[in-house]
């Protein structure tokens, strides 16, 4: 069973600052690295990487690429660091508060 797309959205903006708090990537990387894992389009990753520089988790920069145009980098921040950290944290309480009202509406069904 594949998320649905606003289920995707809402948890898009930690997937990228996960990755990029252990190296500074390019959006298709992102989105080739994220796909593996949950179903998306290039093209719903970059409203969310847009809407984290305009935040202040990320910045970006160009590097020359050997392959082609300069590449536009994406940079978790100090501030997106903070906010992966906040972020973390809401989501494992999302997810065991989660776990135990099912684990309750199946024992009382």
């Amino acid at each position: 069973m594949r998320p649905t797309a606003q289920f995707k959205k809402g948890v898009l903006d930690i997937c990228v600052l996960y990755l990029l708090q252990y190296s500074d990537q390019y959006g298709y990387d992102l989105t080739q690295k994220v796909n593996k894992h949950i179903p998306i389009t290039e093209g719903a990753l970059y409203p969310s990487l847009r809407r984290l520089v305009k935040d202040g988790y990320c910045s970006t920069y160009l590097q020359e690429s050997p392959n082609g145009p300069s590449r536009k980098y994406y940079h978790i921040t100090n501030t997106g660091r903070v906010y992966l950290q906040d972020m973390l944290e809401e989501w494992d309480h999302f997810v065991t508060s989660f776990k135990d009202l099912r684990e309750e509406a199946d024992q009382h069904g």
